[in-house]
Parts: structure tokens; sequence; C-alpha cells
């Protein structure tokens, strides 16, 4: 089976210790430059007010009027499945419903049993009008699901021939009235094909019983039977048809009669993704003063512990020799700060800022929930969409970070340092959680997150620093819990504030105590934010 995604954890060596914090000959911290003058390496227009969507609270930013199907079409192998998963997962993360039919899964289903390739022959007429009502029985499937809420439905399916795509389009268009996208996936590259087989086909449920060599020779001559039939999509005998091709994994990009923003959004997505092996690192800036203090937002200063773990981090990446590695980090100080000793090209991305908290910049959480009660409760009630007062919601969050999305589906390596709310939303995307789980993933402080994508999604490692730092992580309100003599052992309703976060009650709380916040990050990956 493909690996969707999955965590592995590392300890890396303790950088904080005097005698082993190091830069390189030509960098001492904090980086100076000739004059002997602190680096800030500030954007030029850091006081210029922050744009970012303001729709009108309730109101979907990406609205779908008419149900859409997005078909795939191609040979075997040929990444239509890698596809359509991340489609799925792109769309779902942009607020746009969406799930993927995959055409195999109806088959296996049917036949109980994969034999070999002979079920594939093209005059094998019982298997072929078992292959025939199966597609039929994932359309209707399609079908009811868009009749009941879907907005965007992907079957993936080979879908290889005029008489099958005429089908489709008698039953979605025709008959049902929603919109209908092909996306052909062409590939000549016989690396490319043969990775595709190696990772992903010679391990699916239907070679679970055969060997390796056994079902590679199987899966090539299916591939060659599809190719006896195989009817690439044609803009002269398919002209009714609204379609775009990719070549060898985005080589190059056909596209034809596309009709509206969500087919456009598609297009534009998947002229981006490309399946080079590269890495992703994210890491939260350093501690800052401000979170020593508790408070939220603003533009503040890394705290000693957060010097430690930036001088640690640059030690780290630079070690790793990592090839053509850029560093993006957002506006903010904080984040300049930790990145400016990785010795990398570096960018200032704005829409990398932390979320904004409005009127609730520079409070702590006990002051806003002693200042605006009502609002610290609605916010536990629906944290994705609730919106700051004066500021953002983690759904315009989302919004603003799309563009990003599309650059780090474009790039190499990339290290991004940036902030809580920020890696929340990208952890979201690149791991397919939903809506309700994005604003409580927890992302450390003095830790470095690894993604690698890998067949059908991203494999993550979690390296820890140990260095101190403040927990800023405040979990997800719960229901009321029993044990099983149904006493009451917890209670976190909506609006609830942790000891930790009271400002009545911190200075009874030892500073090293972890009710207060504070953790000594000792490379336990299981540690909490």
């Amino acid at each position: 089976m493909a690996v969707c995604s999955s965590v592995v954890k590392t300890v890396v060596p303790d950088y904080s210790n005097g005698d082993c914090v190091k830069l390189c000959s030509e960098h001492y911290w904090p980086p100076k430059d000739e004059n002997n003058q602190v680096y800030r390496h500030l954007p030029p227009t850091t006081d210029t007010v922050l744009t970012k969507p303001f729709p009108i609270r309730g109101e979907r930013l990406n609205y779908v009027n008419t149900p859409h199907v997005i078909a795939m079409v191609g040979l075997p192998a040929r990444g239509k499945t890698y596809i359509s998963k991340k489609l799925s997962r792109y769309l779902n993360w942009i607020g746009i419903n969406t799930k993927v039919f995959n055409l195999g899964e109806y088959r296996r289903h049917a036949t109980t049993a994969y034999k070999c390739h002979e079920f594939f022959r093209p005059d094998n007429v019982e298997a072929m009008a078992i292959r025939t009502q199966c597609a039929i029985d994932a359309l209707d499937d399609v079908c009811t699901w868009l009749d009941n809420g879907g907005e965007v439905a992907v079957f993936d399916a080979t879908n290889s021939t005029i008489e099958r795509r005429q089908l489709i389009l008698e039953i979605v268009v025709k008959k049902r009235g929603f919109k209908l996208f092909f996306v052909e996936s062409v590939c000549d590259d016989p690396k490319i094909i043969e990775q595709n087989i190696m990772e992903v086909k010679i391990n699916s449920p239907d070679y679970q019983s055969m060997g390796a060599d056994v079902a590679l020779r199987d899966f090539l001559q299916r591939i060659e039977h599809y190719q006896e039939r195989y009817e690439p999509l044609d803009e002269v005998t398919e002209s009714e048809l609204s379609f775009m091709k990719i070549f060898n994994t985005g080589e190059k990009v056909l596209v034809r009669k596309h009709e509206g923003h969500i087919q456009a959004r598609i297009v534009y997505y998947l002229m981006n993704i490309h399946i080079i092996p590269r890495t992703i690192y994210l890491t939260r800036h350093g501690e800052s003063e401000w979170n020593k203090e508790g408070k939220i937002g603003g533009d503040s200063q890394l705290s000693p512990n957060g010097v430690k773990y930036a001088i640690a981090l640059a030690n780290y990446i630079n070690e790793q020799n990592i090839k053509n590695l850029r560093v993006w980090t957002s506006w903010h100080y904080r984040t300049i700060q930790t990145a400016s000793g990785v010795q990398a090209p570096q960018e200032r991305w704005k829409s990398l800022n932390e979320i904004d908290a409005g009127v609730c910049d520079g409070k702590t959480y006990a002051m806003i929930k002693r200042e605006y009660p009502e609002q610290f409760a609605a916010r536990d009630k629906d944290k994705f969409a609730y919106r700051y007062p004066r500021g953002e919601s983690y759904e315009d969050l989302v919004a603003r970070l799309e563009p990003v999305i599309m650059e780090l589906e474009r790039q190499g390596n990339v290290l991004v340092v940036s902030h809580q709310a920020v890696f929340r939303c990208l952890l979201a995307y690149f791991l397919d959680k939903n809506s309700e789980e994005l604003p409580y993933l927890e992302v450390p402080l003095h830790s470095l997150i690894k993604l690698t994508p890998v067949a059908y999604g991203c494999k993550m490692e979690q390296i820890n620093f140990p260095i101190e730092a403040v927990n800023t992580h405040r979990p997800k309100p719960q229901n009321l819990l029993k044990n099983q003599r149904h006493k009451v052992i917890i209670c976190k309703e909506p609006g609830f504030l942790e000891d930790r976060f009271r400002d009545d009650v911190k200075d009874d709380i030892g500073a090293g105590d972890s009710t207060n916040g504070k953790k000594t990050n000792n490379g336990d990956a299981t540690l909490p934010t």
C-alpha cells in the first residue's frame, strides 16, 4: 500500500552548550555588518498595513455554484491516482468539498480476487461487462454524493477510450447537469513509469499474494492490454469536451475549453506540481520575549533561549549541506533573527506573517478572556471560522497562504521559518487534515519539521532541539469526561482557560513548572508545544 503520511521522530545533538555553539568562521551571533552593526534584515515597508481577505462573515471564499466531476484519463502507472489524491487534498484545503472515487476499488469489490492480467484483455467479454458495470456504479455514487452536498468529485480511472468518455458525458452532463472536466496524464518517460510501478503498483491489493517479479511482469502485460485500445483525448474528435493534458508530470501542459473559476483553479494548481524529490523544512521562530510574557502577535525579539535555538538551528542546517536550499521567513523580526545564521539565499514573505489578532494583538489570553469574554468563548466554539475583531480567522489565513502553497509545490528544498498558526495551515495541507483539526495541530517551539513527499502523501519527521521554551499551545476544549463511576474528572468548556495562562495564579507557580507553560525540550518528540 502507498504511504499516506507517517511520523518519524529524531533527536538532535545538544547545540545549546557554549562549547559546541559555533557558526562558520565568517558568521558569528548576532550577525553584523562591516560597521559592527547588527543586521535586522527587515523589509523596507514593515509599517505597511497588512493586506488580507475580508469576506463578509460566513461568506464562502470558494463557492461552487454547479457541482463538478473531474475525470482522469490515461494508461496505468501514469500518475492518475497521485494527481487525484493531490488535487482532492488541495481543494478540500481551500474549502471545496471534494472526494475521490477510485474505479479500481469498485472492480476489486466486484471480482473479489484478482487472478492475472487476462482480466484486462480487450476481447475478454465477461470481464469487460463487469468493468463497464463497475464504472456505471461508481458514476452513480459520484452523482449521489454530489446531490447530497458534494462539490467536486474526482473519478479516478483510466477512461482510456472515446466510448467510455462518452458514457461519462452522458451520465454526468446530459442526464445530471453537472460540469465535467477531463485531466489526462500522458507519460512516455520510462524512468517516471518505472518509478511509479515500483513505488505503487506492485504494492497494490491486486498483487498482495504475488512476488515482486511476478507482479511486475503481470502489470506490464496489463498496460499492454490497455494500449491496444487507448485513445488519447483529441480536440477534433471530442470537440465538446473540456480537458487538460499533462505531459511527463508537468513538462508540458495543454488546456482546452476550461470553464469557470473552479476549473481555472484546478488547471493552475496542476500546472505547478512536480515529482522531483525534495524536502520541505518547517520551524517556528525561536522563543520570543512576548512568548515568555504570554502575549500573542507583535514583533518582539528573541529571548535568550530563542537565540540559543537560532544558533543551534543554523549549525544543524549548515551541517546538512542541503543542495540548492532556499530560506523563507515572514516579515517579523523574530523569524528573520532565527534564520539569519543559515547559509542559504533568503526571501521574506509577507504572506508568512502570523495570523492577525486584531484588537487582541499584544494581549495575553488572560487579558483577552477578561476584556472580551464573549469573543474568547466564541473562538473556542469555532476556531477555524472565528475572526479576531479587526483581524483574521484561520479561514482567512488559508486564503492568504495559497500562493505560498503554490510556490512550495514548484520549489526544491526549502526551509520555512514562520509562526504557529501559519504552520498549522501548511501542515493541514501536507498531511490532509480537515478544518476542525487544523487550528489545534501542535507545532512545538524549538523543533524542526521535515516533510518529504512520497507516493500518495507526505512523510513527516520531527526533530526536537533540547532547548527550553514556553508552551504556547491551547488544546481543543473538551466535553465533560467521566470515569467508570460517572464522576466528572475534567471540564473544558468553550472559554475555559488553563491555569498556566491565567495571570491570577501565575505568580504562585514555579518558573520551571510545566503548568506555567515552561518545558525543557529534552528531545522527546511527544513533548507538546
